[in-house]
This record gives C-alpha cells, sequence and structure tokens, in this order.
C-alpha cells in the first residue's frame, strides 16, 4: 500500500479523526486491513459492521497486532480510557472506496499503470488468475485474493498496489444494478472484460437483460482510449459494443464470427480424455499455437481465451501467452478443484459458487470424465439467489442430470426438493437420485457407499457450504475440518452505497462472487 497520513484520510473521507495527539508524530499508514487478525505494524483496519461481528469490537486486537489508525464509524475508547486512533466516517466502506479512489489517482500520476477490470456472471476468479499469471512476466502484478471482487474486496485489492506496480487487476461482481458502476468509478479501468450473462443473481436483478445491462456498465466506463474485451460467443455481451467509447477487441470459439476489431480465437475447441480444454489459439496476426491446458472442463475454455486476449492488447508475446495457458493451473480454491485419493475415488469440488450455466457445465465435465469409471456422483446443493425461478431452475438441473447419464445425484438440504423431483420426473428411479436434509447426511452416505473407481462432484452456491464436504471426502477416511480462509464476503450494505453508485435509493447488498 502506499503510504497516507492520518490527516490525508480524514481529508479524503471527511471524517473526523480523534485520538491522535496533534503535537505528536504524525500517523502513517503503510497497508489496510478488515480482519483485526491480519493487521500488521503500520496497518489501517477498516472497523466495519460485519455479517458475524462488529469489527468496532476488536479494535483492541488490531491495535494490538500492530495497527496505528482504524477507520470506524464511531468512536471506541482504549484500555485508558481515551478512544483509539480513528477517522470516525458515516460508512466505513464507502470511506474505504474513497481511499481506494484516491490510490489509484496517485499510482496514475506517478507512474505507468494500467488497470484491467474482470465481469461476467461465472469465470471471474478463474480468469483473474490466468491474466494475473500472464502479466507477471510483463512486470509487477496486483491481482485480488480469492474472490475479492466487492465493495470491500476492490478497495483491499487497491490496496495492495505499490509505486512499482505495473498491472492492477480488478475482479467486480454485483448483486444490483450499480455495483458495477460504483466498483468502476473507484478504479477507472483502462481494460474492461465481459465474460457472460448468465441467470447468477436473477431474482435480485429481476431478469437476465437486467444481468447484461448491469454487465454492460463496466464498458460503459470505460473512456474512447480504453479497451473493452468482449466474449463474442455471448450475445448479450457482444451486443455491448454499443454501449462504449473504447475500442472493441472479441474473444470466440467460433470460426464464423468477424468483426472489425481483434479477435482472438480458439478453433478445434475439445477437451482431453482427462477433461483439459485443447485448442488451437489464433491471433489477429495470424500466429497459431496448440494449447493444452492443466484446467478442467471445456467451459474453461472461454475464460483462457479472455485472458489471451488481454495480454495480447497489452503487448505479451502470443508465444509466452500460449505457453502460459499451457502450464497456468487455477490459483483459487474450490474451482473445479481435482483430487484422487489414494484409494480410488477421484473428487471434483467446484462448490464456491453456483448458477444454472455453470452447473451444467461442471455436470458435462462429470459425464465426460466418468467415462470408463465405476459411477459418477453429483452431490448438488442449492442454486441462491434466482429469483422467481428458482423452483424452475432445480426443477431443469435434476433432468439434465438424468439426461447426462449420471449414476448417482445427492440433493442436499432443504431448498432442492425441487431439484430431486424435476430427476425423478424425468426418469430416475431406485435410488439413483436420494435427497438429504444437509451435509452431514451426505457425508455418512459418502463414506457408506462411495467405492474405487468413483467420480464425485460437490457444486452449489457459496452459502450452502458443500466446499467444505468436499474437502473432507477428498480427504478420504477421518478427514480433519476444513478452515475457510475467508474470501470477500461483505455485509449488506446501506442503501448510502447504491446512491453513491446509481443514485438509486434501493439497498446495495453486498456483492458476492
Amino acid at each position: 500500500m502506499i503510504e497516507f497520513s492520518a490527516a490525508e484520510i480524514a481529508a479524503l473521507t471527511g471524517g473526523r479523526l480523534v485520538g491522535a495527539d496533534p503535537a505528536g508524530p504524525a500517523i502513517i499508514v503503510t497497508s489496510a486491513a478488515t480482519d483485526s487478525r491480519e493487521c500488521v505494524p503500520g496497518s489501517l483496519f477498516v472497523a466495519k459492521p460485519g455479517e458475524q461481528s462488529d469489527g468496532h469490537l476488536h479494535l483492541g486486537s488490531a491495535f494490538g497486532g500492530g495497527a496505528v489508525l482504524a477507520l470506524a464509524e464511531r468512536e471506541v475508547a482504549g484500555p485508558d480510557g481515551a478512544p483509539y486512533p480513528s477517522v470516525v466516517v458515516p460508512d466505513a466502506v464507502l470511506a474505504m472506496g474513497e481511499l481506494a479512489a484516491e490510490t489509484v489517482r496517485r499510482l496514475r500520476a506517478a507512474g505507468d499503470v494500467t488497470v484491467i477490470g474482470i465481469t461476467g456472471s461465472a469465470g471471474k476468479t478463474t480468469t483473474k488468475d490466468l491474466l494475473a499469471g500472464l502479466l507477471a512476466g510483463l512486470g509487477p502484478t496486483v491481482a485480488p485474493r480469492g474472490s475479492y471482487n466487492g465493495e470491500v474486496g476492490v478497495p483491499l485489492t487497491v490496496f495492495q498496489a505499490t509505486w512499482e506496480t505495473r498491472y492492477l487487476v480488478i475482479e467486480m461482481g454485483a448483486t444490483k444494478p450499480g455495483h458495477i458502476a460504483y466498483l468502476a468509478s473507484l478504479v477507472q479501468p483502462d481494460v474492461g472484460v465481459v465474460l457472460g450473462v448468465g441467470s447468477a443473481h436473477a431474482g435480485e436483478f429481476g431478469g437476465v437483460e437486467n444481468i447484461a445491462r448491469a454487465k454492460g456498465e463496466l464498458v460503459e466506463a470505460l473512456a474512447a482510449t480504453g479497451t473493452a474485451v468482449l466474449n463474442a460467443d455471448d450475445e448479450r455481451v457482444l451486443a455491448m459494443r454499443s454501449r462504449t467509447a473504447a475500442r472493441t477487441a472479441f474473444f470466440t470459439s467460433s470460426d464464423d464470427f468477424a468483426a472489425d476489431g481483434a479477435v482472438v480465437r480458439a478453433r478445434n475447441s475439445t477437451t482431453t480424455p482427462e477433461g483439459n480444454p485443447s485448442f488451437t489459439l489464433t491471433f489477429p496476426d495470424g500466429g497459431e499455437h496448440e494449447v493444452v491446458s492443466p484446467l478442467l472442463g471445456l467451459h474453461h475454455t472461454t475464460n483462457l481465451l479472455a485472458a489471451a486476449n488481454v495480454a495480447y492488447e497489452l503487448g505479451c508475446a502470443p508465444e509466452r501467452i500460449a505457453e502460459g495457458l499451457r502450464t497456468l493451473a487455477a490459483a483459487s480454491r474450490w474451482r473445479m478443484e481435482r483430487t484422487d485419493r489414494a484409494d480410488g475415488v477421484t473428487v471434483i469440488n467446484d462448490a464456491y459458487n453456483a448458477n444454472p450455466e455453470s452447473m451444467r457445465a461442471a455436470l458435462r465435465t462429470l459425464a465426460e470424465l466418468g467415462r470408463g469409471r465405476r459411477r459418477t456422483w453429483a452431490v448438488l446443493g442449492e442454486m441462491l439467489e434466482l429469483g422467481e425461478s428458482t423452483i424452475e431452475e432445480h426443477d431443469l438441473l435434476g433432468r439434465v442430470v438424468v439426461r447426462l447419464n449420471i449414476s448417482k445425484l445427492v440433493c442436499v438440504g432443504p431448498n432442492t426438493r425441487a431439484l430431486f423431483n424435476g430427476a425423478v420426473l424425468e426418469g430416475s428411479w431406485g435410488s439413483e437420485a436420494v435427497h438429504v436434509d444437509d451435509a452431514a447426511a451426505a457425508e455418512q452416505l459418502l463414506a457408506a457407499e462411495l467405492e474405487p473407481g468413483d467420480i464425485v462432484l460437490f457444486k452449489s452456491s457459496n452459502g450452502a457450504g458443500l466446499r467444505f464436504l468436499g474437502d473432507r471426502i477428498a480427504e478420504g477416511p477421518d478427514p480433519q475440518p476444513s478452515q475457510d480462509p475467508g474470501p470477500d464476503h461483505a455485509p449488506n450494505r446501506p442503501a448510502a452505497l447504491v446512491e453513491a453508485a446509481s443514485g438509486s435509493d434501493a439497498s446495495g447488498k453486498a456483492t458476492q462472487p
């Protein structure tokens, strides 16, 4: 993090500085954290209200770890009765955003930094990881940890940047119109990437067309000097070229697509017998390179192409891009994470996020990998935030499981009844599809019935928690409880967030991955 004084932070955020000795040395912060356990000497501790706890209750821990200043919504007294050194603001998260925006402004004024924003209904984190790996060969690169992609995660990513940073990769998620516009206003991206428009959060957005409008806020934020990198295989994304002043570049798996903008293409896209994407990568200059990625599933071809397209636009040599895609594996957890147990059971843990499109992609990969295996298992939890289409989408997914000839379907949780019913109505019979109340019941079933040669997929929305069950099953008999490293889950935000982003008075729920 570039340095800020307490006085500068107060001025930037319109906050009130308390607990600091006016006659003493200036307080200088050199890092920032929202978790008191991550504070080190020189930290700014952002005491935001959270889903599980209020950061104001942990100022003692933060300052004990080395924090020198808090960004807080109220004064908190220390052991001596005096308030901890703090900048008091009405909304700590919005104040984080203001500090992040100033950080980007100063980085731009001081040097050659390029900001890349990535959005889409699926694949953001994988694409971010791939792109960071490719750009690291061109210069110092900063990218989010895990799925830090909301109004908390984006500032935390910005705060990782230093004066030496050349590439700043920002993942942008949203659950309401105006969220991406707000995030883009903080970082002013030079390059905007849109991966796809799906039905994730359809209930909160009010339909897929509203999702498309929200994702397009990224390309609308680009200046004429910027570049919009668009998925030409998604009609809603392709239509966004009319919504941006920036030049456009495209990536596609189609041989037929043509455009005035630069096109990066995957020809002969398929998967290997091990499930790895394989294709001929072609560039606008006519160069062709064979790529077999270590990622798992054909759907990752979109993410690979997006990363390749951005890297090409930023000057990375095609040969280096192709070589990078051949070697870069998933860097974030619970994304098609494969474990081959010693007893012959294979576990695919993809339970960090789920929507109808990503569910179908994962199930197709399971069916492909299951050829020649003893049995295929799909352990599925609820897809959240689908609104009025929840029952329909779960019913349809159950039918897809049967059509793909998955051997065993385990529906986990009270809200997966429609998933189970869809499978039964499509023709699943006997014990091919079962419904269990919770992850503990699913674990008992799997412990009793998994056998060597089986392959099992875990897939659900983050809130369903199946990723931890997947971890335990991957460890084999007598596993130890797994720990969540705590990726970006911001709490519900007050209306001020959306008002700041879009002028709306709607409630601004936290961005989810």
